[in-house]
Order: structure tokens, then sequence, then C-alpha cells
């Protein structure tokens, strides 16, 4: 038995990988997220499954769920929504698991800023403007942040950010960022990326919040800041070295049949 943590993606059914599908067919119990999933994500999971929703649990009783699967020898596909790696509670999760004997593994999904950026079809690198991604939140009613990680700082840096668990705090964050973006560096806020409920903001620091208090955004919203959003200042920058013309490729290796490298 084991307990399978699974990467939902940002929400559409068509979006998770093909490893999540399998185990999301093969597992008897699944424990989902439902406040930020959409429901057709379910129809991968087998007819006769358990389905337990957690967002009214708290940690301890989903592990317990975990347990009476691990004892009744079923396997348990726990899926978290975006990607297992950030903002998911795995460390807690995995450490009471890890407490109790019962065996774990992860299956990476689609992060909630990715399919942000393919809403926008947009890259968040752009070479001599950008090449760095901050991918950080803020606090409202979730645990403080280290004092490392002010958002100040990151802006400093001027990379682009995608901030989580942010929107509810629009107005004050734009200020803040203003300072070291300016008035009117681009922001695009995407409301459940991938799922019928879409919606796209684009704006400024200087009227994100304007937009995004009038739609009524209250949660389930990524927001990016950054100069890589501005379409008329990417066409004056400097294309990638990798696909340059002038770059010397006859040193390269290259991949033969079946993905076998050879040497031009």
């Amino acid at each position: 038995m084991t307990v399978h943590f699974i990467g939902a993606g940002p929400g559409a059914a068509d979006l998770l990988t093909v490893r999540a599908v399998g185990l999301l067919r093969e597992s008897p119990v699944c424990l989902y997220a439902g406040t930020y999933l959409d429901p057709e994500v379910l129809g991968h999971c087998a007819p006769d499954a358990e389905l337990i929703d957690t967002q009214g649990l708290d940690l301890d009783r989903i592990v317990e769920h975990c347990a009476r699967a691990h004892a009744e020898e079923k396997d348990v596909a726990r899926l978290c929504s975006g990607d297992p790696s950030i903002y998911s509670a795995l460390t807690e999760q995995t450490r009471r698991l890890d407490a109790r004997g019962i065996p774990w593994d992860v299956t990476p999904g689609v992060p909630a800023y990715a399919a942000a950026a393919a809403v926008l079809g947009t890259e968040l690198t752009v070479p001599e403007l950008v090449q760095s991604v901050v991918l950080t939140r803020t606090r409202a009613r979730s645990t403080a942040m280290p004092e490392s990680e002010a958002l100040a700082g990151f802006a400093r840096t001027r990379a682009t950010l995608a901030l989580h668990l942010a929107v509810t705090r629009i107005r004050p964050l734009a200020a803040e960022l203003s300072a070291e973006y300016g008035d009117d560096c681009p922001v695009a806020v995407v409301y459940r990326a991938s799922q019928p409920e879409q919606l796209v903001l684009r704006g400024t620091l200087a009227d994100i919040a304007e937009r995004v208090e009038a739609a009524g955004l209250r949660q389930a919203a990524i927001i990016l800041v950054g100069r890589a959003l501005a379409v008329s200042e990417i066409e004056h920058c400097a294309e990638s070295h990798l696909y340059d013309p002038a770059r010397d490729r006859h040193h390269l290796p290259t991949a033969g049949p079946a993905g076998r490298v050879s040497q031009p």
C-alpha cells in the first residue's frame, strides 16, 4: 500500500500527467482538495473509488484516512492542487506518515504559475531583460513569512514575481512593489487558470488593484508581475543565444535514433 501525492495541476482534467491518471484509476481511495479542484479531475478515478474532500479536514484527520486505508491495504491518491513541491503541506503530511510507517511517493503536476503563463501566452524569462522567476506568497491568514523573505527584498531583484495566496492584499502589494518596478510595470492576475471559470485581468501596478476589486476575486488567483509581460519591451530585447544563427554548432552532439547521442 502506498499514499500517492499527486499534483492535480491548475484544475483542468486533461492537464494531469499520464502517471497521475494511471494512479488515480488504480487507487481505491482518493483524498482531494475540493477548494481548488475542478470536479472533472475526479472523473479519472475508478467508479467505485472512495472520494474524500479534505477542505474541511485538518492534517491529523487526513492522515487518519490514510492510516485506515493502509490497514485495509488500499492505495491512496492524495490529490494536491498545482504541484506538490510548493504550498501543498507535503512536508507535514509525509512526516506524519513516516511516523506511522506508511509508504508514500510523489508525482509532480503542472504548477499554477506555469498554467497562468500558458493562459497569457507569455514566457516569464526574456534575454537581457529578466532571467529569474521568484515564486513566493504573502501573509494574510496563513503562517508568517521568514524575515529574510520580505517582498521588498525580492522586488529589488526586478525578477518576474509569481505571487500565490495574495489576491486579497493586491492593493498594498501593488503599492509596495511600485517602489522598485514602477507604477507602469505590467501585471496579470489569472483566476482559476485552465478551469471553466477562468478569468484574466491585465493592468499595471497603478491600476491592477482596482480591476481585481471590481471583479471580486478572493482566492484561487496567481499574480504575475514583471517587465517580461510587456510585449513592447520584449521586441527590443536580445534573442536567445541558444538559437542564434551565429552560434557555433559544429562541436555539439546530436540526438540519433531512439534518443541516442552521436558526435557530428
